[in-house]
């Protein structure tokens, strides 16, 4: 996909795309050019240079090209090895431009597709790339560095553990494909998965055999209206689509494909996850086969150097003579010289591109550790064969190196693969088909037909039979059933369904036939945003990881420091005869008694341990908490949530089931308690809070309780004619938040509210209301005061009962070291009332919603980790200033900006599973850190001779490069075992003894 080629339609419709060339140039310092008004009628190309190395070649380029008659303006982008020119075609012409380049020494090549201009769009893309090669923190750093560099990139973070790296990036100013081309040019593998733009959409065709096939397809697709640009891979069969969904539908294009080809090309959309899982498998298959090649390479030299010499007749065959060279050294030779230059091809090409761009990495350390003992070796059998002293040649040394590496990065690549089982376990919940319910010209159903789930519309009628999933979210139309929705919320109770339902794509349908009306489908769905935030987090930094990063670009000058200066000690003191000579007898001299030291430093260092140590357990704690119904939104939240001080409660719908019911009505005047119901309901009726909805609910059932036929779907539609003709006319409504409402009934003024509402306007509230009012304060209610024309005529009680695990929550977060404090807008009464039933001895109340903010700031002064338990909406404020912020109980609403951690299930539980996991998850990282930290601390003296002149140890380099190879693996295996987290039981955090 990274050189595919779209073609535009005729007529000029693919003018708005990215593919096509850019309207201004770049210029390194200021960005992209945009044209101005004076460059109208001129032309602008893109043109390949090549072989430019620095930026003094840059500027020679951009100096030729500027001397050049009619030549407006000229930029060159190295990375990009790309000149973009702005020139008179009266006065110059292509061939000018090619041939200012040339005379400066470069070869130049107009670019077929720069002739098309385009409009600046104004708007960022967001594309999600695969990113393969990269083995430690300092390949990250160089990537990113690259990546933010480009022309129109505005941030780049890039993963070591998933491969993957996103890329926010303006498409007037870079296309996707020179994104590629950069990473690349950096000595990596690169392939666009998916990008934001939501009309642009990769199809795999099947059918495409031959080049009038391709002719065919190209014949139906221009014929579609509202298919802005197509562009065919025949070698891939991919056709890239660029459409207006407004116009066309994706159904349709997959339809009209289908039906005008006779069937003969059928299209189907392709899931960027399942290609990314397909790559990983390419890349697992492709290190594996580096590895048997390097094995069957490698166990000939190891035969002929260990089991051979004890056999005679093949040992007397090895010691023949081929001209000055024996037989065995030449087979070892030619073997290993094919382990070191085609098999370790890949090592010498990233360790080039590597050092070309300024950073080291593990390749650097294996090219220089196998080399040196390649040249060496060559040297030695060179020299015994023309001078007839024969010097010890360590050829099974580098192949052995090698063979070790690459067994270790296979190991690698198989644990990595397992780190990313969450998001894997996730997409295969989605559907692969969904029934369509078809309709005819009178709107009747007419039948069925089985279409692909990605190809589901909004406004789609589908049908799921029990047993099968869901292909999309959307609301019950027909049919009762119970949906097990464990897979996306974390909740293990099935849910009844019912006509009005609401129902999640990817869950499981288990009893009942339903239909249902599709309302979000693709990336709107809520397992579409649960993946894109396990993904997002698993592509954030922690903050920990700074120290891996930092450690990691110094990391191999460092080491290859060391190894010189091993060198030259162990030289020097044999030299200066400051230790025996037999301990360099078994190496023939102290040259190479040395040089084994220095190799055996190079090769047993590994920077990939400490770059793989936080990304790997991020992505698994992520995954493991996706698996739990807890959505960590990143590396960062994760690590601030293990030091957490202070929980910050939301009282309604967060330690409340957010379910008020009226459980008095009292009345202080001599208004009759139905006149008294129908004016508040009247009042509350334009009301969205909550409270209202319960008054409402209250007064419709004292007035019409069995009155009303029971089908639930007549019981509704009558509620609703009902209620507009008995509720009062009401005028001049107005919301007065954290106090209450008022507006005009009959002509006169009717306040429904707290206390501060109705003492405000100047009514006085009776003693006896007063003491009732204090007396359900006192018992957790809270108490709503009605005054009509002027006078205090009644006041109602309504409670909202606790959920039932928060006191127990409360003590476990207690017993865990953490300070839980409630907030909440309501009375002092209550809140002190609510908060001594869970156990909360901190207690803010009557505080406004913009005010839960500022509790939150008094808190963090001293330092303090706060953080805010809310239900996403009122509380978005109050979540934003929190160090943490856990949205609880979002159902499908997930997509909280506000939240650092999203809990699906409405269930307190699952903020001690939060803490509980964070602290897990950086103990295991820390553990991590020592383990790579205290390898090379370790290995590296050893390796280097340290404990040489005392026990006798040397550590041959290829043992060295075996410990290399299992050092990273370790670290990824070290990870995988958070896979095991199981949530803390609340009688275990208590310490409670079940008998």
């Amino acid at each position: 996909m990274a050189h595919l080629q779209l073609t535009a339609l005729a007529g000029g419709a693919g003018d708005e795309m990215e593919e096509v060339a850019l309207l201004g140039s770049y210029d390194v310092e200021a960005g992209p050019v945009a044209a101005s008004d004076e460059e109208a009628g001129m032309r602008r190309v893109q043109v390949r240079v090549a072989g430019m190395t620095c930026s003094a070649c840059t500027g020679a380029v951009e100096a030729a090209l500027s001397a050049r008659r009619g030549v407006r303006r000229a930029a060159v982008s190295l990375l990009q090895n790309r000149a973009h020119v702005v020139f008179d075609p009266a006065l110059a012409k292509d061939e000018d431009i090619v041939e200012a380049i040339e005379d400066a020494g470069f070869e130049a090549e107009i670019l077929p597709d720069s002739t098309v201009s385009q409009p600046k769009s104004q708007k960022t893309l967001s594309g999600q790339f695969r990113i393969g090669g990269m083995t430690c923190a300092a390949c990250v750093n160089s990537v990113e560095g690259i990546l933010k560099k480009l022309p129109g990139v505005k941030r780049a973070v890039v993963a070591l553990a998933t491969s993957l790296g996103e890329v926010e990036y303006d498409p007037s100013a870079i296309s996707k494909d020179e994104i590629v081309q950069a990473i690349e040019d950096a000595g990596f593998d690169a392939a666009l998965l998916q990008s934001s733009e939501q009309d642009k959409v990769l199809l795999s065709v099947t059918g495409l055999h031959t080049e009038g096939d391709v002719d065919v397809l190209h014949d139906i697709l221009k014929k579609i209206e509202g298919l802005r640009q197509f562009g065919v891979n025949f070698g891939n069969s991919e056709i890239e689509i660029v459409f207006d969904p407004e116009v066309v539908g994706l159904r349709q294009i997959v339809d009209t494909i289908e039906m005008e080809s006779n069937d003969r090309l059928k299209a189907h959309v392709q899931n960027p996850y399942l290609q990314a899982a397909s790559n990983d498998a390419q890349e697992a298959s492709k290190t594996l086969h580096l590895l048997l090649s390097s094995l069957l390479l490698s166990i000939p030299v190891f035969f002929i150097r260990m089991v051979c010499p004890h056999i005679p007749l093949i040992s007397s065959f090895l010691v023949m003579h081929f001209g000055p060279f024996c037989i065995g050294d030449l087979l070892k030779w030619i073997l290993v010289s094919m382990i070191q230059f085609v098999v370790g091809k890949r090592f010498y090409i990233a360790a080039y591109r590597a050092l070309r761009h300024g950073s080291t990495n593990m390749d650097v350390l294996v090219v220089i550790g196998t080399t040196a003992s390649y040249v060496y070796s060559v040297c030695a059998l060179l020299y015994g064969a023309f001078t007839g002293f024969h010097p010890p040649i360590y050829f099974e040394t580098s192949a052995m190196i090698i063979t070790f590496v690459l067994f270790g990065k296979y190991l690698e690549v198989l644990a990595k693969g397992k780190t990313s089982d969450a998001i894997k376990k996730l997409v295969e919940l989605a559907p692969a088909t969904a029934l369509l319910l078809l309709k005819d010209k009178e709107g009747k159903y007419s039948g069925e037909k089985e279409i692909d789930a990605s190809l589901v519309q909004p406004g789609d009628t589908l049908k799921v039979l029990p047993g099968s999933k869901v292909p999309a979210d959307g609301v019950v139309i027909w049919g009762t059933s119970h949906v097990n929705e464990s897979m996306v919320t974390g909740e293990s109770v099935p849910i009844s369904k019912e006509v009005s339902s609401p129902v999640i794509g990817g869950t499981m349908n288990l009893h009942g036939v339903l239909h249902i009306q599709a309302t979000k489908v693709g990336s709107g769905t809520v397992l579409s945003q649960i993946i894109s935030l396990v993904e997002t987090a698993q592509m954030s930094k922690a903050p920990i990881q700074k120290f891996a990063d930092y450690v990691a670009s110094i990391f191999v000058p460092i080491v290859i420091t060391l190894s010189l200066l091993t060198f030259l000690a162990w030289f020097l003191c044999g030299w200066l005869g400051a230790y025996p000579n037999s301990w360099s007898a078994e190496s023939s001299n102290c040259f190479v008694f040395s040089l084994m030291f220095s190799i055996s430093v190079v090769v047993i260092a590994c920077p990939c341990a400490l770059g793989l140590a936080t990304p790997t357990a991020v992505m698994v704690a992520t995954g493991v908490g996706a698996n739990h119904g807890v959505l960590v939104k990143g590396g960062d939240a994760l690590e601030r949530a293990q030091n957490v001080k202070y929980v910050i409660f939301d009282k309604t719908g967060t330690l409340t089931q957010g379910k008020a019911t009226v459980t008095t009505a009292k009345i202080f005047s001599g208004m009759d308690l139905g006149d008294f119901l129908t004016l508040v309901a009247s009042a509350e009726a334009s009301s969205e809070h909550p409270l209202a909805k319960a008054i409402l609910d209250y007064a419709f059932h004292f007035h019409f309780f069995g009155k009303l036929p029971s089908a639930k779907d007549s019981i509704k539609k009558r509620k609703e004619e009902i209620l507009s003709q008995w509720l009062l006319e009401v005028t001049d409504f107005s919301a007065l938040p954290g106090k209450g409402i008022q507006c005009w009934i009959n002509g006169k003024k009717i306040l429904v509210g707290n206390r501060a509402l109705i003492t405000e306007n100047g009514v006085n509230i009776p003693d006896e209301a007063e003491h009732f009012l204090v007396d359900m304060e006192l018992s957790a209610k809270t108490g709503i005061l009605v005054a009509y024309d002027g006078g205090f005529i009644g006041l109602i009680g309504i409670t909202d009962p606790l959920k039932r695990e928060a006191a127990v929550v409360v003590q476990g977060l207690k017993k865990m070291g953490v300070h839980p404090v409630m907030v909440t807008g309501d009375n002092w009464r209550t809140a002190q009332a609510v908060a001594k039933e869970v156990g909360i001895d901190d207690v803010r109340a009557e505080i406004m919603p913009a005010g839960k903010a500022d509790v939150i700031r008094s808190l963090q002064k001293d330092g303090s980790v706060v953080a805010m338990v809310g239900d996403g909406i009122n509380d978005s404020p109050a979540l934003a200033a929190a160090d943490v912020g856990m949205a609880i109980g979002a159902g499908t609403d997930i997509a909280i900006e506000a939240a650092d951690y999203v809990l699906l299930r409405n269930n307190l539980e699952d903020v001690i599973t939060a803490i509980d996991l964070s602290r897990k998850t950086f103990s295991r990282i820390r553990w991590n850190y020592f383990f790579a930290m205290a390898y090379n601390v370790v290995t590296i003296p050893v390796a280097a001779g340290v404990l040489f002149p005392f026990t006798g140890l040397q550590m041959p380099p290829w043992l060295a490069g075996a410990c290399m190879a299992f050092s990273s693996v370790s670290v990824v295996c070290s990870s995988l075992l958070l896979r095991r987290y199981r949530k803390p039981r609340l009688t275990t955090v208590l310490q409670i003894t079940v008998e």
